[in-house]
């Protein structure tokens, strides 16, 4: 009899091992290869590199030798050789401890050449391609390359360009890649126009933008590209103009640019919504403060009641609030600006209240993005150190401070939390820019001729901060050779220490009665005093000689002979001095408010004994938003010597340009003797002077702002004085009081004002009101613009 329970238990024996016997089977081969997998790795074959070296592929693996290895590290290594860039195809496999790795190579690039690009450099191209920098050729990468140099193209107004690469096998299997380039037309900007602007004329929100119709300078400036992003900024910068001149409520709606293809351009336009004019009312201040001399803080006011609303002067205003508190005292001060809305009067009443903000300190200083500039460069800009109390409104005037040193193109600081509730970290992020300059200039001056200077100037030099500038100039009168240095921090001060260094020669010509070759150099220090004082001491030691003969040297022209100075005349002289410089312009290149003035005296020892003093001033004021901007000159000076006699006419004032225009260089003032033969008397200058101008500087309609071209209207008036010694040279010759009996000059006129490339020129048109009979009138000068 069979039993049951002995005929189950087989059947379920037989069940389970029927059942687990595959399992076993599929398991032991995965076991045993996470076994293999774990083991220690041995050695790494590599097969297929032929160009590549084995080193450099073993640097790329995860795996090593001497490791355990696994399936991530074998996947990371085959990720690895693939972004090299190097390869076609990667296998990583393994056998035992031994790990197996088969390449197939890419093209390993000979040289990278551009063809028909005139826009942009060989070397500038080659930054924006990745398949030089790589090593090797691959067809998605030289693509994404010709895209590059496409897109920089299109951002410069290029927007029918092709970009073609071109590949060749040459010596050793190696590839050389061509892109082949045709730019095309360049597009340009051919109008921009408004839309809904009453307030303000196109011409000058053209100049607020930074979008420029294409002019006859556009080539050089290359400032008329379409850029989508651009007009985006350009919609906020219309907005910000509009703000701070008494449209609080402006929006640009809509900036839509439309290409003309006939044209190869773009006629952009922009719709302005104005809203309401706004004037400031009354300004006040209130503080919490105990102590705080709250009207102390009145004269950083800006937001004048009946002035025309603006956002910078209200920021302006609360930020030098917060620094005029923390001059007091009190770092932690905070000016918030209440404004209430009139909105039937259309003003807003301000008032400023002045209460202690969280007390928070400056944990660490980190600055980036500086590779030339030392840190120290930087951090003597800030008026804060680790450990001082935390200030936004001191941080935004160094900000200021940093950028005003040029060196950077973008100056950005941020905060972050520090390790406590009441500590910050302070980020300074700069990005440079060059601040080497190779120049070569030419000109023309009515007084010098044509005329060219060669330079290399410097402004961080080492990346220190400090100026170096050499310079050779020429005329058709004469040689110049010029050296300067400047330490902007003498010693870790807030004083600027300088050497000049200089060695002059003019020639004798036939207007040109003596040359004088002239070597010298001074040592020069600056203050500052105030945020607008500043002042500086120099002293300095020069030798002259001078030339006079009635014959050129190269026996045919005859020069009239001097009868102020012998030829072969030596002179030194050594001074000393000192000036004070007052300036609150708002912009140093194109002011339209604030005064500069300057007030100097120097002593003038060795052969000489004498005191110059001089004082000039000069104010601006815009007129309302016309774009027209008056101002006002005057200046004085005189010259007292010490000892006996008079001042020597080697160093009297001479008659210019920036004293009257209207007159020859030299045109008026004492002459000796009378014209000769067609040759004025030789010119004696005059000892002490006052004069003053007045100037209407203006837009011209209709001409875009990127012309840099402006007109004047102007007039000048000058009372001259002293005649000075004629007794230096070979006789005395007669003086020549045509030019004494009448000393109050004047006259009228208008400019052209080009802001070139070059600097700031301008052609005066002069017409002289008033004069003595031997004085020259010049109807048309050159003359470079300067602030005085």
């Amino acid at each position: 009899m069979i039993d049951r329970n002995k005929l189950m238990r087989s059947v379920i024996l037989a069940l389970a091992i029927l059942f687990v016997a595959p399992l076993a089977g599929v398991g032991a081969p995965l076991i045993g290869i996470a076994q293999a997998q774990a083991q220690v790795v041995t050695k790494i074959s590599v097969s297929g590199n032929g160009q590549v070296d084995t080193e450099t592929v073993l640097s790329a693996l995860a795996v090593k030798v001497g490791e355990p290895s696994s399936a991530a590290k074998i996947s990371a290594s085959i990720d690895a050789l693939y972004k090299t860039g190097l390869f076609k195809s990667v296998s990583v496999t393994q056998s035992g401890s031994i790990i197996f790795v088969k390449l197939s190579e890419n093209p390993i690039i000979a040289s990278v050449l551009f063809q028909g690009n005139q826009r942009f450099s060989d070397a500038q191209l080659l930054t924006m391609v990745q398949v030089a920098a790589r090593g090797a050729y691959s067809p998605d990468r030289l693509q994404s390359d010709a895209d590059s140099i496409k897109a920089a193209y299109n951002s410069a107004g290029y927007t029918s360009v092709t970009v073609t690469p071109q590949t060749a096998v040459v010596d050793g299997g190696r590839t050389r890649i061509t892109f082949v380039i045709n730019e095309g037309t360049r597009s340009g900007i051919a109008a921009i126009n408004f839309t809904g602007n009453n307030a303000f004329n196109a011409g000058t929100l053209k100049g607020v933008i930074h979008t420029k119709e294409t002019g006859w300078l556009s080539w050089l400036l290359r400032d008329d590209n379409y850029d989508e992003q651009g007009l985006e900024i350009d919609k906020q910068l219309i907005r910000q103009y509009y703000s701070n001149h008494g449209y609080p409520d402006a929006q640009v709606t809509s900036a839509v640019a439309e290409y003309d293809n006939k044209r190869n351009a773009y006629f952009i336009n922009f719709t302005v919504v104005e809203g309401d004019r706004y004037t400031f009312g009354p300004s006040s201040v209130e503080t919490s403060i105990p102590n705080l001399r709250a009207n102390d803080l009145h004269d950083t006011i800006r937001t004048d009641q009946g002035g025309a609303y603006s956002q910078a002067d209200l920021q302006k205003t609360a930020s030098d609030m917060a620094f005029g508190a923390t001059e007091q005292g009190y770092p932690f001060a905070d000016v918030r600006p209440r404004i209430d809305r009139d909105v039937a009067n259309h003003r807003f009443n301000i008032t400023y209240l002045v209460d202690n903000g969280p007390r928070v300190y400056v944990e660490r200083i980190n600055i980036t993005g500086n590779i030339k500039t030392r840190d120290f460069v930087i951090r003597r800009e800030l008026d804060f150190n680790e450990g001082d109390p935390f200030n936004q409104s001191i941080v935004d005037r160094d900000k200021t401070a940093i950028e005003a040193l040029g060196f950077f193109k973008t100056v950005d600081i941020t905060t972050e939390p520090g390790s406590a509730p009441d500590k910050v970290i302070v980020d300074v992020a700069v990005v440079e820019q060059s601040t080497g300059d190779y120049g070569v200039t030419a000109g023309y001056s009515t007084q010098d001729g044509i005329l060219g200077e060669v330079s290399l100037t410097e402004r961080n030099f080492l990346g220190r901060g400090q100026y170096v500038r050499a310079a050779v100039g020429a005329s058709s009168s004469g040689r110049t050779f010029d050296f300067s240095f400047t330490e902007p921090r003498f010693m870790g001060l807030k004083v600027s220490s300088g050497i000049d260094l200089y060695h002059h020669i003019s020639d004798q010509t036939q207007t040109s009665y003596y040359g004088v070759t002239t070597t010298g150099g001074q040592l020069r220090f600056g203050l500052p005093i105030t945020e607008a004082l500043s002042g500086n001491v120099f002293f300095g030691a020069a030798q002259s000689t001078y030339s006079s003969s009635t014959s050129d040297g190269a026996g045919g022209n005859t020069w009239p002979k001097s009868q102020l100075v012998n030829d072969g005349s030596v002179f030194n002289k050594a001074w000393i001095g000192y000036n004070i410089n007052y300036n609150t312009l708002d912009d140093q290149k194109h002011p339209t408010s604030g005064t500069f003035a300057i007030f100097s005296q120097q002593y003038d020892g060795w052969d000489y004994n004498y005191l110059k003093t001089d004082i000039k001033a000069r104010s601006f004021m815009a007129l309302g938003d016309t774009g027209m901007v008056a101002s006002i000159k005057g200046q004085a000076g005189i010259i007292n010597n010490f000892g006996s006699g008079s001042v020597s006419s080697l160093e009297a004032y001479k008659a210019s340009s920036s004293i009257v225009r209207g007159f020859e260089a030299g045109g008026f003032g004492p002459r000796l003797n009378a014209t000769v033969s067609g040759v004025p008397g030789e010119y004696l200058g005059f000892t002490s002077y006052a004069a003053a101008s007045a100037e209407l500087q203006f837009p011209f309609p209709g001409l875009p702002e990127s012309y840099g071209l402006s007109g004047a209207i102007w007039a000048d008036a000058a009372y001259i004085n002293g005649t000075p010694s004629l007794t230096t040279g070979p006789g005395t010759g007669t003086l020549d009081g045509g030019s004494t009996d009448q000393p109050f000059k004047s006259s009228v006129g208008a400019s052209v004002i080009w802001d070139s490339p070059f600097g700031p020129l301008r052609g005066d048109f002069g017409y002289v009101l008033t004069k003595a009979s031997s004085d020259r009138t010049q109807l048309f000068q050159i003359t470079l613009q300067t602030l005085l």
